[in-house]
């Protein structure tokens, strides 16, 4: 069953951040030095993962998963954009919890999962929902998180992960292989994303006190919000919409968007907050405590999923 998969590889996950975390408490190693595995991660792996992703042989059936899998992560992200603005008169959100509600960790987390619970051949339909994802994060979660109108493109079409998601796409549309040698290459290097992502985590979850993470009394509510109301709202959408049926293996497809909206909030935004001095120590917070959680709330959401 694959919510038991998923629950086996987010606990390997959990002890590999455990790792990174025993790293900085013995000294060995300070949070600070986590950016620069952060860059290894960002600027090396996951464009190895991506590209890999799309060296498959190009066929109808592949396409029009892509389709579908792109199709589903603009509704998701519209179901949420509506929802949030709903739960933002009832439980009066700030900008950082609006948007860390709507983001989530999809690009360190979903393609680590897709990979050991459904195998690499897979991981081309995730890249959809990160698009979407990275273009939304970077026009309305900047312009909520800066109270800010303008939209800096210059982010988007410059984020590393776009940049190879269209290389892939190139590649994969023109029918162009890479050499086996640099695929092989890249497959070696695609495997540490998962354990480099979360020795980060790790790291970062180290430095801070756990005391004045649960201090913020918020905090629950929006941890219920993001990893309990929405993903359910989304299940919904996804299961009963009957996208799935649309095409061959559809709603294993649609798993992966699930799987995408159901990881925690995004690590980018505590990034974005703390570049733009909005709260940024509250939104790691929220990073946190939903990492935390994420253990127990994603194996139930699949389970859910697949009744």
């Amino acid at each position: 069953m694959i919510s038991l998969l998923l629950m086996k590889q987010i606990a390997e996950l959990f002890l590999v951040m455990a790792m990174g975390f025993i790293l900085v408490k013995t000294n060995l190693l300070k949070a600070e030095e986590s950016k620069s595995l952060s860059i290894v991660a960002l600027y090396l792996v996951m464009p190895c993962v991506i590209i890999n992703a799309f060296q498959v042989k190009y066929t109808e059936s592949i396409l029009n998963g892509l389709i579908l899998a792109f199709v589903a992560a603009v509704l998701i992200h519209i179901e949420l954009l509506i929802l949030v603005k709903i739960l933002e008169k009832i439980f009066h959100l700030d900008s950082v919890e609006k948007v860390s509600i709507i983001y989530s960790n999809a690009g360190n987390l979903i393609i680590p999962i897709v990979t050991a619970v459904l195998g690499k051949e897979w991981v081309i339909y995730s890249s959809a929902f990160m698009c979407v994802q990275l273009v939304l994060l970077w026009t309305h979660g900047r312009m909520v998180i800066c109270e800010d109108r303008k939209i800096d493109l210059k982010k988007i079409f410059l984020n590393i992960n776009m940049i190879t998601i269209f290389f892939g796409v190139l590649l994969f549309v023109t029918r162009l292989q890479l050499p086996d040698f640099i695929t092989d290459t890249m497959e070696s290097v695609s495997v540490m994303i998962g354990p480099i992502c979360m020795i980060v985590v790790g790291m970062l979850i180290a430095n801070m006190s756990f005391r004045k993470i649960f201090a913020y009394k918020r905090i629950y509510i929006i941890t219920f919000l993001k990893m309990i109301v929405c993903p359910f709202i989304s299940l919904l959408l996804l299961k009963y919409s009957g996208m799935g049926s649309l095409v061959p293996n559809g709603k294993i497809i649609l798993l992966i968007s699930l799987l995408a909206t159901i990881t925690p909030s995004a690590s980018s935004v505590a990034q974005m907050a703390q570049i733009y001095d909005k709260n940024g120590e509250y939104a790691s917070v929220i990073n946190v405590v939903t990492t935390i959680v994420c253990i127990v709330t994603m194996p139930i959401m699949v389970w859910l999923y697949q009744m």
